[in-house]
């Protein structure tokens, strides 16, 4: 039996549910990330003792479950665009946005399918905005391809946000200080191709790559709902 299908145990004098429990996991991922939660810890959050939480959840890994499905109720649009590339592109966007707010969620991104009613709900409209425009087998890569993109790009960023808090520097002041080294690599001839790159491409902030690479990727995918119709 999952976690979405055991009952909750009846109330005890200090008031427990699964929703406050979820509440203060995320509060402690949020200010520490998943290393700082702990069911010892949720329960000191709640003034709780630790085995109470145990009718709640069994192990750890469903407390981020259920973490991970409360965060994917920030995804879901209030309303879905008609247009499936718009309707792909906000979901993306969305979740980009929730993992920015709790960079834990990176973690989470990417493993098996989340089965809790708000991750369903988020699978469902992906598969939904392309539903009819070609053979389900097409419509599932499809949404796959897309969702791994955003998966790579958001732990990417995610971890560049880290490194920069682990240094201490900004990305401006990491390329500076590595600018040496790089610049004497450089000059070995031997990475024309990263040495181009380097000296005449234009760099952009997260977001414009993002977005970016977000439109060449249901670029792909418009070419291929095209050959398949």
């Amino acid at each position: 039996m999952t976690v979405w299908d055991r009952p909750e145990p009846p109330a005890r004098p200090v008031p427990l549910d699964r929703e406050r429990i979820v509440a203060a996991a995320v509060e402690l991922a949020d200010e520490g990330g998943l290393e700082a939660v702990s069911v010892r810890k949720v329960a000191a959050r709640l003034n709780a003792g630790p085995m109470r939480l145990y009718g709640f959840i069994s192990t750890k890994e469903e407390l981020f479950d259920l973490m991970a499905d409360e965060v994917h109720a920030e995804i879901l649009p209030e309303e879905r665009p008609a247009d499936w590339r718009e309707a792909l592109g906000v979901l993306a966007h969305r979740t980009r946005q929730a993992a920015l707010r709790h960079e834990w969620l990176a973690d989470l991104l990417g493993g098996r399918p989340a089965l809790g009613p708000n991750g369903l709900a988020v699978t469902e409209a992906k598969l939904a905005a392309l539903d009819g425009l070609a053979d389900v087998d097409t419509v599932m890569r499809a949404a796959e391809t897309v969702s791994a993109y955003v998966t790579g790009a958001i732990r990417r960023e995610v971890a560049n946000l880290r490194a920069e808090r682990a240094t201490g520097l900004s990305k401006r002041d990491w390329q500076r200080a590595s600018g040496p080294h790089v610049t004497r690599m450089l000059a070995t001839g031997r990475f024309p191709a990263l040495a181009k790159a380097v000296y005449d491409g234009t760099h952009v902030d997260a977001e414009t790559s993002f977005a970016t690479g977000l439109d060449w990727v249901l670029d792909g995918v418009a070419a291929r709902l095209d050959g398949a119709s």
